[in-house]
């Protein structure tokens, strides 16, 4: 086994005179849920596409699993599961149809359709055609057809985009499931609190570049703003304000606070990985919320 699932080096991309992803070099640790977070255009989906042999590239160096990206694709494809962010299921079959179909197509076992059918919950569901499906319904199955050869690099591109708080919810547990079976995952999200939950290690791309990688914890720690909500008394009446803990004239009200006897709380708040990006990038994520299944 090679020291990494993915390593990746200078790689870049071009599309005439605009480069889309600037000589970018990460890797990626065998049983890792790896996070890529960025905005629409970053360069996310492009770089993905270039790992799993999708589109070439002429600068850089991709390994996956030990196998050289493109001269190499082959070996990879036997290794590798993919959801890609778009839905390309056969609509006018069933469930079962397009996983009897893609078994067949990679010399599996019918067997293991059962098994990934009941791994995904779609058992009640298998024999419902395609464009009958809602998107998690849909997002499902195409996990169960990425899963049916037992990959140990496992590709998600925005898996919980536009689904439902239970939709989403199943497929973040069969996430930290594929982890706990030893399945590396290459994770792109635009939910933070997704990211924060799922993966140990991320990183964050903007314009075409990775601006910061670490793991959520220590991405917080480093680049997050330190605060306080604190709860005094301030004109006879109760209140409470945010306070940095950077800032020296915010200690310095904050200090007074607290000598003048007129404290009742004090809380720290720690950084979110929301402030993290609005530190690297300026841009605006959404949250889980304002996205969901219509």
């Amino acid at each position: 086994m090679t020291n990494y699932a993915i390593e990746v080096n200078g790689l870049e991309k071009s599309y005439g005179q605009t480069r889309v992803v600037k000589g970018i070099s990460f890797s990626v640790q065998h049983g890792e849920i790896f996070g890529f977070l960025g905005p629409n255009g970053a360069g996310k989906t492009t770089s993905i596409r270039m790992m799993i042999g999708e589109i070439p590239f002429k600068n850089g160096h991709i390994n996956i699993l030990g196998y050289d990206v493109p001269s190499q694709i082959a070996s990879t494809r036997k290794l590798v599961g993919v959801v890609p962010d778009y839905q390309n299921l056969y609509d006018r079959i069933t469930i079962r149809q397009n996983l009897e179909f893609f078994a067949a197509l990679n010399n599996v076992d019918k067997a293991r359709i059962d098994e990934v059918i009941s791994e995904v919950f779609l058992v009640e569901h298998q024999n419902k055609a395609c464009k009958d499906l809602s998107r998690g319904l849909r997002q499902r199955a195409l996990i169960a057809r990425g899963l049916l050869h037992k990959p140990r690099l496992f590709f998600l591109d925005e898996p919980t985009s536009a689904l439902d708080p239970h939709s989403a919810r199943l497929i973040r547990d069969l996430v930290l499931k594929l982890k706990g079976n030893g399945t590396t995952v290459f994770l792109t999200t635009h939910y933070m609190e997704e990211a924060d939950q799922l993966c140990d290690r991320l990183a964050i791309m903007n314009l075409g570049e990775i601006v910061a990688c670490d793991s959520p914890e220590n991405l917080k720690k480093n680049y997050g703003r330190r605060a306080a909500a604190v709860e005094f008394v301030e004109n006879d009446a109760v209140t409470t304000k945010d306070f940095s803990l950077e800032d020296k004239g915010d200690l310095a009200s904050l200090a007074k606070i607290v000598s003048s006897g007129q404290l009742h709380k004090i809380h720290s708040q720690e950084a979110t990985l929301e402030e993290v990006f609005m530190r690297v990038t300026g841009a605006r994520w959404k949250s889980n919320s304002e996205e969901t299944e219509a």
